[in-house]
C-alpha cells in the first residue's frame, strides 16, 4: 500500500532546498550592501528562517512558485554579470557579431526566398516561353502566343510582354522610359490593378486602334505631380501621342526589381514592327500565366505539349520543333540566386555556432573560479536542477543581449550589404527588418542561449563537494579541459571550413578576371541614343544619313579614337539570333532545320572600337552600303563549326530573320576572333556560339524605318582617356546635332565585364566576411582557453622551473597543448571541407571543390594564427617565478 505521507515529505525536503536557496542568494544581496559576510547570514536567516515563511511557501501554487524562483534567478543573474564586466562585455560582444551577422543574411532571405510574391495566389503564375534549338526558355512568336491563348484548357488567362525603350518628349526636357509592350490580359493575369484608371481591353490590343497608354507611378508623380485628372491626357512616346488610361502602382515590375522600374505599358498589337505577326520571329517577347484552379503544373505542361504539337503540323515551316516552356514564376524570378543564398546561409551559421562556442569556453573557464559557490549552494540543499536552471538563466541573458546588439549591427550590416547586391537580385527594394527577422533573431538567441549555456551547466551541476571545498576552487577538472579543447578543436574545424569556401571563391573570381572575353573593354563606353521625333518619321535614305551623321559628329569629339554602332547583339549584355543555310546545301524544308547563328548588326569600325582581332581576311568598310554587294563577317568558332578544314572566305550565306539588301546572298570577307558573348564562365559551355557580323547599312529599308524605335542605336565609343569624363561632352555633342536627342544607360564595357560577375563577387565578399570573422573568433577562442590553462598551471608551472625545467621547455609545454587542439580542427575541418565545398561547385570556376591549393593555404594560415594565438600566454608562462607561483598556492 502507498504511504499517503510520502508526496508531503518529498514536498518538504524540496521546500528545505528551496529555503536554503533563498538564504544563499539573500546573503549575497546583504553582502552587496556592505555587510560581513557573518552579518549577512545573520540578516538572511532572519528574513528566512522562521516557521512563517516555510508555511507562506508552502500555501504558493507551483505556478507562483516557478515566476518567483525565475525573478529570484533573473535578479541573481544580473547581480552576477554585473560583478563580471569584462566577461560580460566580451561574451555578448562575441554574440552580438554571431547573432548580428544571421540576422543581417536572414533579412536578405527572408525578402527574397520566403517571402511570398506580391500577387494573389501566386503558386498558381507560370512563366512561358518557346523552347527551340540552342534556347530551352526561347522568345515566342506573337501569332504563337495567340494560338496558345485560344487552344490552351488550363490557363485561366494568358499574357505576353517584351521589354522597350520610349523617348518621352513634349512635357519638359526629353528622356528615356522604360517601357514594356504587353497583351491586354497582362495585368489581370498578374491581379494587379490600377491606382486609378483601368487595364487594357481586349479589343484594344489589336492594330489600327487607337495608342493608349498606362503609366508608372513614377512618371505619374515627376510629370503629371499625381493628379488625378491624369486620365485622358494625351503623354508623347516615339513622336506619338498615347491617351492616358491608367497608373500602375508604385515600384509595380513583373521581375520585381527596383532598378528596372517600367515606366509605361503600350499594346504589344499596336507595335509596328513588320516581323509582329510573323510565325518564325520572337521579338524577345515572352509570356506569363495563371492556371485554372485545381490544374497542376504538371496538366499544364502537357496540356501545352498538345497545343505544340498542334502548331507543328498545321505550320511545319516555322514550329517543327518549337514547344511550350513552362517555369513557376518563383524560380524563374529566382534563378541561380537560391543556391547561393542557402550557401551563404550555412556558413553565416557556423559564424554563430563558433560564437557559442567561443562563449561556451567563457564560462567553462569561469564555473571553475564559481565552483566552490556551486558547491556550498549544493551542500546547503540546492537541486541540481536550480544550479543548472540559474546557468542557464544566465546564457540566455546573455544571448538576448547579444542578440539585442546584434540586430542593431544587423540593420548597420544590411544597409551596407545592399551597396554590393547584385542587380539582378530579385526583391532587393523589400530587404529590411520586418516581424520575420525579428522572430528569427528572438528565436537564434534563445537557442545560442540554450546551446552555448547547456554543457557549462551541466557540468557545473555536478560538483564534487569535497574536492572542491578542500581545494577553495584551485584545482581544474580535466573533463572541463576537454570540453573546452573540444569547443576550440570544433571552432577551428568551423572556421578552416569557411576560409576554404572564401579561398575558393577568391580563386574562381581570380581565373574569371583572366579569362580573355575576346575585345578589350579598357576605355570603352557605351550607351543609347534615342533621335528626334522628325527622324523616326523620315523614309529610309534620310534614316541612313542621319545615323552616318552620328558617326561623324561622335568620332570628331575630342578625346575619341573610334566610333561604331550595334544593333544586334552586344558582348556579355544582348543577343540576337540568325538563321541561315550554306549556298549550294539544299534548301531547309522548314526553319528547324538551319543552321543557327549569333548576330551582330555593327557599324565598320567596330573592330577598332572593341579590338576584337581580324584573322583572316577583311572587315566592313564604308563602302559596304545598300548600293554594295552584300557582306559578312564570321568568327572562328563559326568557320570552324560549319566549314571545318575549308576556306570560309568567299563561302556564301542565305539568311532567313533579317533580310539584307535585294540579293539572295552574303558574301563572307573575312574572320574576326571569338567573342564571349554568354560570359567569361558559361561561353564555352554554351550550345549556341558562333557569331555572324554584318554592316548595319546594308539592312532592308523595312528594318531600317525600324531603328530608330524602341530607343534608337546603340553605340560604342573608344576614348584616349578614362571614358567617364568624357560623357557630358558626348551628350553635347548628341544635342549639338539635336536637342531632343536622349543619351541613356551609360556604362563603360569595364564595367560590363565587371556586372557579369557580380553575383559571385557578392558571394566571396560575404564569404570572405564570414571567414574572417570566424577566424578571429577562433584565435579569440584558442587563446583564452590557453590563458586559462596557464592560469590554472600556474603552480605546475611554478614547480616544474623548481625542479630545474628551463624556459624554452614550458614554452613548448604550453605551445604543444594549444597546438594539439589547432591540429585536431585543422584535421576535422579538411575533412568536413571536402564534403561541404562540393555544395558550391556550381559557383567556382576554373578551381576544384578540393583544390590542393587552397586546402593546403587555409591550413597553413589557420595553423599559424593558432600558433600566433599560443605565444602570448606562453611567453607569459615562460616569466613564472617559481617562488611566487608555489607562495600562491
Amino acid at each position: 500500500m502507498r504511504n499517503p505521507f510520502k508526496r508531503d515529505e518529498t514536498r518538504q525536503r524540496e521546500l528545505e532546498e528551496e529555503l536554503a536557496t533563498h538564504i544563499t542568494m539573500s546573503a549575497a544581496d546583504h553582502r552587496d550592501r556592505g555587510e560581513s559576510s557573518q552579518q549577512a547570514s545573520q540578516s538572511a536567516r532572519r528574513e528566512f528562517g522562521n516557521a512563517a515563511v516555510v508555511e507562506a511557501v508552502t500555501r504558493d501554487q507551483w505556478s507562483g512558485r516557478w515566476f518567483d524562483e525565475f525573478l529570484q534567478d533573473l535578479r541573481y543573474a544580473i547581480r552576477t554579470l554585473r560583478k563580471s564586466p569584462g566577461f560580460t562585455a566580451i561574451a555578448i560582444l562575441t554574440l552580438a557579431l554571431g547573432i548580428g551577422a544571421n540576422t543581417s543574411l536572414f533579412s536578405v532571405v527572408n525578402a527574397v526566398l520566403l517571402n511570398p510574391l506580391p500577387y494573389p495566389n501566386p503558386e498558381q503564375l507560370v512563366m512561358l516561353h518557346e523552347s527551340k534549338p540552342n534556347f530551352k526558355n526561347g522568345s515566342i512568336s506573337y501569332p504563337n502566343f495567340r494560338d496558345w491563348q485560344k487552344d490552351n484548357h488550363s490557363f485561366s488567362a494568358i499574357g505576353v510582354t517584351r521589354n522597350y525603350a520610349y523617348t518621352l518628349t513634349g512635357n519638359g526636357e526629353a528622356e528615356q522610359l522604360r517601357g514594356r509592350l504587353i497583351s491586354a490580359d497582362f495585368f489581370s493575369v498578374l491581379g494587379i490593378n490600377p491606382v486609378i484608371g483601368r487595364t487594357f481591353l481586349p479589343g484594344e490590343d489589336e492594330p489600327g486602334r487607337a495608342p493608349i497608354a498606362i503609366i508608372g507611378a513614377g512618371l505619374w508623380k515627376r510629370k503629371f505631380g499625381a493628379s488625378s485628372d491624369v486620365l485622358g491626357k494625351s503623354v508623347t512616346l516615339d513622336g506619338k501621342d498615347y491617351t492616358i488610361v491608367g497608373v500602375t502602382p508604385a515600384a509595380f515590375d513583373l521581375f520585381l526589381r527596383s532598378t528596372q522600374i517600367t515606366e509605361v505599358y503600350v499594346p504589344i498589337g499596336q507595335w509596328n514592327n513588320p516581323n509582329l505577326q510573323n510565325r518564325g520571329a520572337g521579338l524577345g517577347i515572352h509570356g506569363i500565366a495563371r492556371l485554372k484552379p485545381g490544374v497542376t503544373f504538371e496538366q499544364a505542361a502537357a496540356d501545352m505539349d498538345r497545343v505544340s504539337q498542334n502548331l507543328a503540323a498545321a505550320y511545319p515551316d516555322t514550329d517543327n520543333g518549337i514547344s511550350a516552356s513552362l517555369v513557376p514564376l518563383r524560380t524563374d524570378l529566382l534563378g541561380d540566386v537560391q543556391p547561393i543564398l542557402y550557401v551563404l546561409l550555412g556558413a553565416v551559421g557556423f559564424v554563430l555556432l563558433i560564437a557559442c562556442a567561443n562563449v561556451a569556453n567563457l564560462l567553462l573557464a569561469r564555473s571553475t573560479g564559481r565552483s566552490r559557490e556551486f558547491a556550498i549552494r549544493a551542500a546547503m540543499g540546492a537541486s541540481k536542477a536550480r544550479l543548472v536552471r540559474q546557468l542557464l538563466t544566465e546564457s540566455v541573458l546573455l544571448a538576448f543581449a547579444g542578440g539585442t546588439i546584434g540586430l542593431l549591427l544587423a540593420q548597420w550590416a544590411t544597409r551596407a550589404g545592399l551597396s554590393i547586391v547584385p542587380e539582378e537580385l530579385p526583391r532587393a527594394a523589400e530587404i529590411h527588418t520586418d516581424t520575420h527577422v525579428l522572430l528569427f533573431t528572438l528565436a537564434v538567441s534563445l537557442l545560442a542561449g540554450i546551446l552555448f549555456g547547456l554543457i557549462p551547466a551541466m557540468k557545473t551541476s555536478h560538483p564534487r563537494l569535497q574536492e572542491t571545498l578542500k581545494e577553495s576552487g584551485r584545482g581544474s577538472s580535466g573533463t572541463r579541459n576537454r570540453a573546452q579543447s573540444i569547443f576550440v578543436a570544433l571552432e577551428m574545424a568551423m572556421a578552416l571550413v569557411l576560409l576554404v569556401g572564401a579561398g575558393l571563391m577568391i580563386r574562381s573570381l581570380a581565373a574569371l578576371w583572366n579569362v580573355d572575353p575576346g575585345f578589350r573593354s579598357e576605355n570603352v563606353i557605351t550607351f543609347g541614343l534615342t533621335p528626334p521625333a522628325s527622324i523616326m518619321k523620315a523614309p529610309p535614305d534620310a534614316i541612313r544619313a542621319y545615323l552616318r551623321e552620328l558617326d561623324n559628329r561622335f568620332a570628331a569629339s575630342p578625346n575619341v579614337k573610334a566610333v561604331a554602332q550595334s544593333w544586334g547583339a552586344v558582348p556579355l549584355s544582348g543577343e540576337d539570333d540568325q538563321l541561315f543555310w550554306i549556298d549550294g546545301d539544299p534548301a531547309p524544308v522548314n526553319d528547324a532545320d538551319m543552321k543557327w547563328t549569333l548576330n551582330y548588326l555593327v557599324g565598320p569600325d567596330y573592330l577598332n572600337v572593341m579590338r576584337i582581332p581580324l584573322l583572316r581576311g577583311r572587315f566592313f568598310t564604308k563602302q559596304d552600303d545598300n548600293h554594295a554587294p552584300n557582306v559578312a563577317v564570321v568568327d572562328e568558332v563559326f568557320a570552324r563549326k560549319y566549314f571545318g578544314g575549308q576556306d570560309a572566305i568567299g563561302k556564301r550565306l542565305h539568311m532567313s530573320k533579317i533580310d539584307v539588301q535585294p540579293g539572295s546572298t552574303v558574301e563572307i570577307v573575312g574572320i574576326v576572333g571569338h567573342v564571349n558573348q554568354w560570359g567569361l564562365d558559361t561561353d564555352a559551355t554554351q550550345s549556341l556560339r558562333a557569331e555572324l557580323y554584318l554592316p548595319t547599312m546594308q539592312m532592308t529599308d523595312s528594318y531600317i524605318a525600324n531603328v530608330p524605335g524602341g530607343g534608337g542605336t546603340f553605340m560604342l565609343v573608344r576614348t584616349e582617356t578614362a571614358p567617364e569624363p568624357l560623357l557630358d561632352s558626348l551628350r553635347s555633342t548628341a544635342r549639338q546635332m539635336n536637342p531632343e536627342h536622349v543619351l541613356y544607360s551609360a556604362e563603360t564595357m569595364d564595367h560590363v565585364v565587371s556586372t557579369t560577375l557580380a553575383s559571385r563577387r557578392f558571394s566571396m565578399i560575404l564569404l570572405g566576411v564570414f571567414a574572417l570573422l570566424a577566424l578571429l573568433l577562433s584565435s579569440i577562442g584558442i587563446y583564452g582557453v590557453v590563458s586559462y590553462l596557464v592560469g590554472q598551471r600556474t603552480h605546475e608551472i611554478g614547480l616544474r622551473m623548481a625542479l630545474g625545467a628551463r624556459r624554452a621547455d614550458v614554452l613548448r609545454l604550453i605551445l604543444a597543448n594549444g597546438m594539439k587542439m589547432a591540429f585536431a580542427g585543422v584535421v576535422i575541418g579538411v575533412a568536413a571541407a571536402i564534403a561541404l565545398t562540393r555544395l558550391m561547385s556550381s559557383l567556382l570556376y576554373g578551381v576544384s571543390a578540393t583544390d590542393p591549393l587552397t586546402f593546403v593555404g587555409v591550413a597553413a594560415v589557420l595553423t599559424l594564427v593558432a600558433a600566433a594565438a599560443c605565444c602570448i600566454p606562453a611567453r607569459r608562462a615562460m616569466r613564472v617565478d617559481p617562488m611566487v607561483a608555489l607562495r600562491h598556492e
